[in-house]
């Protein structure tokens, strides 16, 4: 792990928690976009915040759509909003979770694997960095780490896997407002999703 899991490491429960919860939106509340952009491209924080028991990456992901909220965003002055470029790179990580969620809530420690087998064949530095950073991190259990980017990847048309039918999906329905959507199976089952998490 890097510098920040091993600051994150001693630090208090009380800390841990909130810091994972709310360092990311404050700090871009605050105008400090720049430290916000910073946690949201560092290894340490995903991998941590995914690992830690209160979050996960349903809350992670969240910290991403920051900036998509306009209450957050017409806040910020211009001199402290983003650039297109970072908010394009966080937005490829974002959208590299939401692919990954479905294996991530339930096994995290498919991170690495699931982020390089996404995002190898984007060049941005800060991506490479998070891949290098994953790569070096430490794991007791043994991992496939592709040498390809040979999962779907951020941008295409899938944007998230729903999961939890146990026989075949016969329909969808998404809201007007494209915030939830139910599925129907050939069991006569339906289930409500909320599409934002």
């Amino acid at each position: 792990m890097g510098e920040l899991a091993t600051k994150f490491a001693l630090q208090t429960d009380e800390f841990k928690n909130l810091f994972l919860g709310k360092f990311a939106e404050s700090n871009l509340k605050a105008g400090n976009s720049e430290k916000y952009y910073q946690i949201l491209t560092n290894f340490d924080f995903i991998f941590l915040k995914i690992q830690y028991p209160q979050f996960g990456v349903e809350a992670l992901i969240r910290d991403y759509s920051l900036t998509c909220n306009p209450e957050v965003w017409e806040n910020l002055g211009e001199e402290n909003k983003l650039d297109p470029e970072q908010l394009k790179i966080l937005k490829l990580i974002q959208d590299a979770l939401q692919l990954s969620a479905h294996v991530l809530n339930q096994d995290q420690t498919q991170l690495v694997g699931q982020l390089w087998g996404r995002l190898q064949s984007f060049p941005q530095p800060e991506i490479q960095r998070i891949l290098a950073d994953a790569a070096e991190s430490k794991s007791e259990i043994p991992r496939f780490r592709p040498i390809t980017a040979s999962l779907t990847t951020p941008g295409g048309n899938l944007l998230r896997t729903l999961t939890g039918h146990n026989s075949t999906v016969l329909a969808v329905a998404i809201a007007a407002d494209g915030k939830t959507a139910v599925s129907g199976s050939d069991y006569n089952t339906l289930k409500l999703w909320n599409l934002e998490t």
